[in-house]
């Protein structure tokens, strides 16, 4: 059973479901190192975990994430260099090779919209509101949010959220494709771990491993050398057991089998 004290809950779900729950609900769940410590912890173990093929991360209570906590926020300007080194960085979930998927529950702001943005998918609340904030506390657009909006709202859409830090709701993200599907808050977990587990059954991890980390490059190439690069990865592909796998279940009318990722230590 999950301490319910801890400020993320993880909680393993039938078919290889991996449920991670931002936890200090009094706060609106806002960050704080030891939350951000056991989330990474939690992810890092999870891509190391055959048994895992999915992460589902929500917020408990009426939030997603608040973003940072105000008594670490007031400190901030204390940090050393040192201090920075010595913590994992911000986006140590984009180096995970499994689909991440966010439940976003309620308000996701600042830090917390930018680890919304981390995830691989994201499902929202009809109440769901997303703040960038940083405009408005004197800071910057940070660690990597003005790369990752432009890319998923367009260009002219990131530049007025992040210079004006007004809120973004739920219909409106969906629009400008921020949000994949909004959902009645009673049934958002629901169908977010539902999408999950029908990635978790019916893909395999080796492509969506493969296409989380094309998509990464691709951002930063041209289309010539995606293309390429596609090229010779479906070429490889074809002779994996997973395509023989995929072949095999589609004309059989049963579903896959497909192989857990390998260890990184073992890749």
């Amino acid at each position: 059973m999950p301490d319910a004290a801890s400020p993320v809950l993880a909680e393993r779900l039938p078919d290889g479901v991996l449920l991670l729950t931002l936890n200090r609900p009094a706060r609106l769940n806002a960050w704080t190192r030891e939350m951000e410590e056991l989330y990474f912890d939690h992810l890092l173990a999870a891509d190391e975990d055959p048994e895992i093929r999915a992460i589902v991360v929500t917020g408990a209570g009426r939030a997603f994430c608040a973003g940072a906590d105000m008594d670490d926020l007031a400190k901030a300007g204390e940090a050393t260099q040192a201090d920075l080194d010595a913590r994992r960085p911000q986006t140590t979930p984009l180096s995970v090779r499994k689909p991440i998927i966010a439940a976003v529950n309620g308000p996701a702001v600042g830090l917390g919209m930018v680890h919304a943005l981390y995830c691989d998918v994201r499902f929202a609340a009809t109440d769901t509101a997303f703040h960038t904030a940083f405009v408005r506390r004197g800071l910057v657009a940070e660690y990597g949010s003005a790369w990752l909006l432009p890319r998923l709202v367009g260009h002219g859409n990131a530049t007025e959220i992040l210079l004006s830090g007004r809120p973004v709701g739920a219909e409106e993200a969906l629009r400008i494709g921020l949000v994949s599907r909004v959902v009645e808050a009673d049934r958002l977990l629901d169908e977010t771990v539902a999408y999950a587990t029908m990635l978790a059954t019916q893909c395999a991890p080796s492509s969506i491993a493969t296409m989380k980390a094309q998509l990464t490059r691709a951002a930063g190439s041209t289309f010539e050398e995606a293309a390429t690069e596609a090229a010779e990865l479906m070429l490889a592909s074809f002779g994996t057991d997973d395509h023989t796998e995929g072949v095999a279940s589609f004309v059989e009318k049963r579903a896959p089998r497909f192989a857990p990722l390998p260890t990184i230590a073992g890749s």
